[in-house]
C-alpha cells in the first residue's frame, strides 16, 4: 500500500493505511482526534507494524516511566507482527528507533530515524520525530540540519509540505536564523492556519526580538484554534503570558496562569515545565503568586524518580523547592545523582549539567545565593543538553543574574548583563537588573543609561 505521500506501507487494507494517514495529520497538527485515528487504524489491521510502532512512539512522547512499559509492548507487538507478515526496511528503521529511545538511548533512536530520512526524505513521522529528538539532545545544528536534508523532496504538491516548513521556521529560530525563521513561519501559517507549530516558530522569533506588542497580537490571531489542539495549546498560552509579563502586565499572566495554562491542573510534563518556569518569573519580579506553588508541588512529589527528560527533572525540582517540599526535595537529589551514575543519554545529560543545576535550585529556595552562582556559573554553557528552546532555558540564565545580585556577586552579574544586552538588547529585564549591577559597583552614570533604556523599552 502507498501512503499519503507515496511511501510503501505494509498493512492489511486501504482502510488501515487512510486511517494511519489521518493520524499522522492529527499528531502535526496536534490534534485532539489522533488517539481515535490510531485506535481505527489497529482496528483496520491490528497486525499493521508500523500502527504498533507509532502507538509506541507516542507513549514514549508522554515521558512517563508506566508508559515506558507499554511503548515496549507495542514494539514487541510491531515486531511480531513484522515477523508474521514482512515489513519494509523503513518499518524495521522505525521498530529500531523506537527500541532505542526505549533504552534510552537517543542518539541511536535519531540515528535511526536520519538513516530513514535519507532513502525516504518524505517519511513526515521520521522527521518530526527526529525533530523532536534533536530538540531534546540541545543539538541545534542537526535541528536545522535534519530539515534541509530533506528539503529537496517536498514542495506544495506533497501532503504536509506546510508542516515540513513549520518545523524549518523552528530549527532557524533555534539556530539564531529570526529573519528566516519568520518569513518560513508565516509562509506556513498562510499555507495551513492550524498549524500550531509554525504559530509556535515566529512566536518564538518575537520573544527573542523582545517583540512584546506583536507577540501578543500574533498569538491572539490564532487563539480560535488553541481550543481545538491538544495540551500544546497550553504552551502558546504561556509564550502569550510570557508577553504580557514582559510588558510588566501582571494582572494577565496571572489570569492566563488561572483561566488558561492551568484551567485543568494537567499532570503533562510540558504543563508543568510551562507552570513553575511562569511562577518563578513572577516571584523573582516580587509579585505574590499566593497558594499556586502547592497544586505543582503535590503534583511533583509523585515525580522525583521519572527521569524522562532531565528538562522535566528541573522542573519538578522548582516546584518542590518553591513549596517548601523538604523530603522530597532530598530524595530526588539524592534519586537524580543515583540516575547520573549511567550512561543513558539522559543520565550523561543529568551528571554534566542536570544534578548541578538541581542543587542551584535548591540553593535559590534556601537563600543560598552565593552557592547558586558557584554552582551554576560553571555550567551555564552545558545547559543546551538538557533540551528545550533558548526561551525555555532562559529561566536558569535568570536564576544566574538574580543569584549573582542577591548574593552580592556584582562583578559576575555585570559580566553577564553584558552579554545579556548585548544578545537581547530590547529586553527591559535585563537593563533594570544590569542597573542595579552597576549602581552597586559605583557606576552610577552606567546605571542611570541602563535605567533609561529600561523604559524607553517599557513605553515603546
Amino acid at each position: 500500500m502507498l501512503d499519503a505521500r507515496g511511501l510503501e506501507t505494509t498493512a492489511a487494507n486501504d482502510a488501515a493505511v487512510r486511517n494511519f494517514d489521518a493520524t499522522i495529520a492529527q499528531y502535526l497538527r496536534f490534534g485532539t482526534e489522533t488517539g481515535d485515528c490510531l485506535k481505527r487504524t489497529l482496528a483496520e489491521d491490528p497486525g499493521m507494524a508500523l500502527a504498533h510502532c507509532l502507538k509506541g512512539y507516542f507513549f514514549m512522547l508522554f515521558c512517563l516511566p508506566a508508559l515506558v512499559v507499554k511503548a515496549r509492548a507495542s514494539l514487541d507487538a510491531g515486531r511480531r507482527a513484522a515477523g508474521e507478515r514482512g515489513a519494509t526496511d523503513r518499518e524495521r528503521r522505525h521498530l529500531d528507533a523506537l527500541d532505542a529511545w526505549i533504552r534510552g538511548e537517543f542518539e541511536q533512536a535519531v540515528a535511526h530515524l536520519e538513516a530513514i530520512l535519507a532513502d525516504h526524505p518524505r517519511d513526515v513521522l521520521a522527521l518530526r520525530l527526529a525533530h523532536y529528538l534533536h530538540f531534546y539532545l540541545g543539538d541545534d545544528e542537526n535541528l536545522r540540519d535534519s530539515i534541509g536534508r530533506v528539503l529537496h523532496a517536498w514542495d506544495d504538491t506533497v501532503d504536509g509540505y506546510g508542516y515540513v516548513l513549520g518545523m524549518h521556521a523552528f530549527a532557524l529560530e533555534e539556530w539564531g536564523a529570526c529573519d528566516e525563521a519568520e518569513r518560513t513561519g508565516r509562509s506556513a501559517v498562510e499555507r495551513n492556519p492550524a498549524d500550531l507549530w509554525a504559530v509556535h516558530a515566529v512566536a518564538h522569533v518575537m520573544e527573542m526580538q523582545d517583540r512584546r506588542p506583536e507577540g501578543v497580537a500574533w498569538i491572539r490571531e490564532s487563539e480560535p484554534r488553541l481550543g481545538e489542539c491538544n495540551n500544546f495549546g497550553y504552551h502558546l498560552w504561556w509564550h502569550l503570558a510570557l508577553f504580557h509579563l514582559e510588558l510588566e502586565d501582571v494582572e494577565s499572566v496571572l489570569r492566563l496562569y488561572d483561566e488558561r495554562m492551568r484551567a485543568d491542573l494537567s499532570d503533562e510534563y510540558l504543563d508543568i515545565c510551562n507552570a513553575t518556569s511562569m511562577l518563578w518569573r513572577l516571584e523573582e519580579r516580587g509579585v505574590d503568586v499566593g497558594d499556586r506553588w502547592n497544586e505543582l508541588g503535590q503534583r511533583c512529589e509523585a515525580r522525583t524518580g521519572d527521569h524522562q527528560l532531565v528538562f522535566a527533572d528541573v522542573h519538578y525540582m522548582l516546584a518542590l523547592a518553591a513549596g517548601g517540599r523538604e523530603a522530597a526535595v532530598d530524595r530526588m537529589l539524592d534519586d537524580v545523582s543515583a540516575f547520573a551514575e549511567g550512561a543513558a543519554t539522559e543520565q550523561v545529560v543529568m551528571r554534566s549539567a542536570g544534578v548541578p543545576l538541581a542543587r542551584a535550585i535548591v540553593h535559590w529556595y534556601r537563600g543560598e545565593y552565593a552557592q547558586v552562582v558557584d554552582v551554576l556559573a560553571p555550567v551555564r554553557y552545558r545547559l543546551p543538553l538538557i533540551g528545550g528552546s533558548h526561551a525555555q532555558r532562559d529561566l536558569f540564565h535568570q536564576l544566574l543574574i538574580a543569584a549573582a545580585l542577591g548574593s552580592g556577586r556584582y562583578e559576575t552579574a555585570r559580566t553577564v548583563l553584558s552579554e545579556r544586552a548585548a544578545r537581547k538588547p530590547r529586553n527591559p529585564w535585563t537593563w533594570k537588573r544590569y542597573a542595579r549591577a552597576l549602581a552597586a559597583l559605583d557606576d552610577d552614570e552606567g546605571a542611570a543609561q541602563a535605567r533609561e533604556t529600561a523604559a524607553r523599552l517599557l513605553a515603546g
